[in-house]
């Protein structure tokens, strides 16, 4: 049995969690996991990770009977992890293994990104965690790979080892946006003008910022299309651009509509953002061959469900010319569980 401490760092809040590991199935490289105590702190009202990792190791120690302190963690944070540092995208917290070792007495404690934790995690979930848009057949053998879209695009894959996995992230979002049809080739004309760029990347479309791209584009065209009630939201979306205190989300009003049946042009938003998310999900299933699993996780599919399941996702996926057959064998699946980075914090930390 081993105490482990995981975390998921974001610039909005800090989520840390001690778990008990355990090696209970000989047949199994994974742990089973236990959570003894849980709790979420602001990020921002702090300035640095030491004291909320402070405070909620006494917080635990007073609430566990029986607490012993971790002797290993793993934290997941929100921006780039090189060499065990990290200096974080939306706070100005600068982070480095070895000092927290020190600072918080832990004997190893790993940094890693937050969707190499989701990597991680994946392999932990639970049927109950997950929802099956292809079973196809399975491979534990085999490469798994790891999309999600949310603000940005996170892909990554993880290759099994005889003592546990190996994650590997990737700047595959940041990849050319290919377009399949006249529509999506309008569509990356009016992104490049829209941005002042020359190049567009997929993260440009597939993402909570290219689910607000694509509604601008299908306005623009006919705005006679857009009802009332989303042009006033629109219009206070775009007055609040820059600003740090935004009332409005545009892609959650967007796809809250569309998931409603409520508005045309929202609908037929979040149909080219599904159909593009399925087409780059089926890119990198070929590039990968992941027959032990491709998981869709980040912050959009979940709450999609209906638009994901509905068939176009994974006509997209499958959607290869002659390589078409080789993608019905790979099973897809969309991750419903928002905690997969920090099972996957605490899964990490009890392989170092």
């Amino acid at each position: 049995m081993t105490i482990l401490l995981a975390g998921d760092i974001g610039g909005t809040k800090t989520i840390l969690r001690l778990v008990e590991a355990e090696y209970t199935d000989k047949n199994s490289p994974l742990p089973s996991l236990k959570t003894l105590f849980e709790n979420t702190y602001p990020s921002q009202d702090y300035p640095d990770l030491v004291p909320i990792a402070r405070r909620f190791l006494k917080e635990a120690s007073d609430a566990v009977s029986d607490y012993q302190p971790p002797e290993k963690a793993c934290f997941g944070i929100a921006g780039p992890v090189v060499n065990n540092t990290c200096e974080l995208t939306n706070l100005s917290w600068s982070l480095q293994a070895d000092r927290l070792e020190r600072e918080l007495e832990i004997s190893k404690i790993e940094l890693i990104n937050d969707f190499a934790a989701i990597g991680y995690g994946v392999v932990g979930l639970s049927d109950e965690d997950l929802h099956v848009l292809q079973a196809g057949e399975l491979n534990p053998g085999a490469p798994i790979a790891v999309i999600g879209a949310g603000t940005g695009l996170g892909q990554g894959f993880v290759i099994p080892r005889a003592d546990g996995y190996q994650v590997f992230s990737t700047e595959g979002g940041h990849t050319d946006f290919a377009p399949r049809s006249e529509l999506e080739f309008h569509l990356l004309g009016y992104l490049r003008e829209l941005y002042g760029i020359t190049r567009v990347s997929v993260e440009r479309v597939v993402s909570g910022m290219g689910i607000a791209g694509i509604y601008q584009f299908l306005r623009d065209r006919d705005v006679s299309q857009e009802s009332k009630a989303l042009a006033k939201i629109y219009q206070t979306w775009k007055q609040e651009m820059g600003r740090e205190d935004k009332t409005v989300d545009l892609a959650a009003e967007v796809s809250t509509a569309a998931l409603a049946e409520s508005d045309y042009l929202c609908e037929q938003t979040m149909k080219l953002f599904v159909d593009a998310y399925g087409a780059e999900a089926g890119n990198l299933a070929l590039k990968l061959l992941p027959y032990g699993g491709l998981y869709v996780a980040g912050g959009i599919a979940a709450k999609i469900l209906p638009l994901m399941e509905s068939g176009s996702f994974m006509k997209a996926f499958k959607d290869k010319g002659r390589v078409s057959p080789l993608l019905d064998r790979v099973p897809v699946r969309i991750v419903l569980n928002p905690k997969v980075g920090l099972i996957g914090a605490a899964l990490c930390a009890a392989q170092v």
